[in-house]
């Protein structure tokens, strides 16, 4: 009767106790806002990021050749299973697909989807003035990189 007892408070203890907080909150995300450009051989692409409000992150891009914009995607920063943040693509106006942050650190952060066909791996690298975005497998393979500039 006692181990029931000692079970049981055990078990309402644990209940009252707060749920762990997440490793990291969108709003941690938050150095990727602005807007970013590059612009090479007149191929350019915009990504534009708006400041962490009510625990989401609204971003767009669009890319082009010259005057003709030739694609674009909506992006969104969420909070997913518990509470991780979760970044969100929708290519072309496609359907959403989910990317978890599997790593983060004050100016970087990594995302990954394994079942996804192409990227799995989003990657996002930001030193002062410049954001490096880079697309891959999940083992790094077949990599296309992206340096931008805040403008």
């Amino acid at each position: 009767m006692r181990k029931i007892g000692a079970i049981m408070a055990a078990a309402l203890l644990m209940a009252a106790s707060p749920a762990p907080e997440p490793a990291a909150r969108v709003a941690e995300l938050g150095w990727l806002a602005g807007q970013w450009e590059r612009d090479e051989g007149g191929e350019w692409t915009r990504e534009t990021w708006a400041e962490p409000r009510g625990g989401i992150m609204l971003g767009h891009s669009l890319s082009g050749t010259g005057e003709r914009a030739t694609g674009f995607e909506y992006l969104m920063l969420q909070p997913g299973a518990g509470g991780v943040p979760t970044y969100m693509a929708q290519p072309g106006g496609k359907p959403a697909v989910a990317f978890v942050l599997v790593a983060h650190d004050a100016a970087s952060a990594t995302f990954e989807n394994p079942a996804h066909d192409y990227p799995q791996r989003i990657h996002y690298v930001r030193n002062g003035d410049t954001l490096t975005a880079t697309i891959s497998m999940i083992d790094g393979s077949q990599p296309m990189r992206w340096a931008f500039a805040r403008r």
